[in-house]
């Protein structure tokens, strides 16, 4: 592990490497990305198909793209119901976390004659992108299709890679419990592309949620604007502040944890603990020995990952909001006493026995969240997401009469004459 302090000249540089790290921005990486996207929304399903056999390395027809009903079962057949339970445990807890973010509309008479409101409507069909490369994540799926179904998405659209064309079972039983509609064998950023414009096999959503590779995350910036989006989601990330109290152990279980995800992860500790950091380091080294992801996390922990010695508890905080983490864990003596300190990060876990996988998988709230920094501007996945508002106006023609000369001349300011037609016509 690289040991750096707070003031060095090399932390600046480390800290520019790290925030350019996912690659969703490469102008060679969005040149490949457009001409799937454009291929695909112009020949629909035959580009889908021919970039799955060339990228995924199965073959797909319009007769077996979608997994039937019957694949479905097969698939949940092959989880062990122990497992199955532990899904329904997690999808339990995070439908109960999300119920408290049930948006509502509102009216109200603003003065005599005018009722002003707003009208919160879900979406009416969703499509999620659940990867499938390194490793499946049906968490990922429970995370984004229960707020959906939470918000009264009508159709939830699963795409996710199938190693030989079959559906992974894990993430079968991720969409059973969840309320997944339908659920097509796709990936990359042809399976945004698809989404995004519809083909004959795939119809087209209003909004695509949930991470992927850095193909994916491009391909969602492109298609923003032809359809919502959750994020730009990069590589996986955490940074941990530690001071004297702090169980080193833990710490670099955690930090070990995220770098397990893939070789892009970071994993960052702060603290104003020499010590703490010496020891953090050397613990890292024997917990990896034992692990089975050991070749990538020694390369994620090699390129991303950093003990950062700082001044104080109050600069590793500072410096916390400037990386506006994924996650963020607090193991100082007093953890909800700084948590007014933080500004900007996706997930705080407080305390030496709230690690960060619980919010992976138990704890209920989402774990989709902002990286990259974009925490500094942007929010978890939720219920919100899956709306959209529409404002209602109503005036009476006392009340036009009222406001109707200050909206003509408004108008008239702006060289809309139409506009101020418009009233003046009423007012006759």
């Amino acid at each position: 592990m690289k040991i750096i302090k707070a003031d060095a000249a090399e932390f600046k540089d480390f800290f520019r490497e790290l925030r350019q790290r996912g690659g969703a921005y490469s102008p060679k990486l969005l040149s490949d990305v457009t001409e799937i996207v454009r291929d695909v929304a112009a020949r629909g399903d035959e580009a889908l198909f021919q970039y799955t056999a060339k990228f995924d390395r199965y073959e797909l027809t319009a007769a077996t793209v979608e997994v039937t009903p019957a694949e479905r079962k097969d698939a949940l057949s092959l989880v062990r119901p122990e497992d199955l339970e532990i899904i329904k445990s997690a999808a339990r807890r995070i439908e109960k976390y999300h119920l408290n973010q049930i948006v509502e509309g509102w009216s109200a008479t603003a003065e005599e004659g005018i009722e002003l409101g707003q009208r919160v409507l879900p979406l009416r069909r969703v499509g999620i992108y659940a990867p499938g490369g390194k490793a499946f994540y049906p968490s990922t799926l429970l995370m984004a299709a229960i707020p959906a179904r939470i918000a009264g998405v009508e159709e939830i659209i699963l795409v996710s890679p199938a190693r030989d064309g079959k559906l992974n079972p894990l993430i079968a039983a991720a969409a059973e419990v969840s309320g997944v509609w339908r659920i097509f064998k796709v990936g990359g950023a042809q399976a945004i592309a698809a989404l995004a414009y519809g083909t004959k096999t795939i119809p087209q959503v209003d909004k695509i949620v949930g991470p992927g590779n850095a193909y994916v995350a491009a391909a969602k910036k492109l298609v923003f604007g032809q359809v919502d989006i959750d994020m730009i989601a990069g590589p996986s990330e955490i940074v941990v502040i530690a001071d004297n109290t702090a169980n080193v152990c833990f710490v670099a279980a955690d930090m070990l944890a995220q770098a397990e995800h893939d070789e892009m992860a970071a994993s960052i500790l702060l603290t104003p603990s020499e010590s703490i950091a010496r020891q953090v380091s050397q613990e890292i080294d024997q917990q990896l020995r034992t692990l089975s992801r050991k070749t990538i996390m020694e390369q994620s922990l090699a390129k991303y990952g950093a003990v950062i010695i700082t001044a104080s508890v109050d600069e590793a905080l500072e410096l916390a909001n400037l990386f506006a983490p994924e996650h963020l864990e607090l193991m100082v003596e007093n953890p909800a006493g700084i948590l007014d300190k933080v500004r900007n990060a996706g997930s705080v876990f407080l305390g030496s026995f709230t690690p960060e996988a619980l919010g992976d998988y138990l704890a209920g709230s989402n774990h989709i969240l902002p990286t990259e920094g974009t925490a500094r501007f942007s929010s978890p996945l939720g219920v919100y997401d899956f709306y959209k508002r529409m404002n209602v106006i109503s005036f009476s023609r006392e009340a036009l009469k009222k406001l109707g000369s200050q909206t003509v001349r408004f108008a008239q300011m702006e060289g809309l004459d139409a506009h101020a037609n418009s009233v003046l016509i009423r007012s006759k």
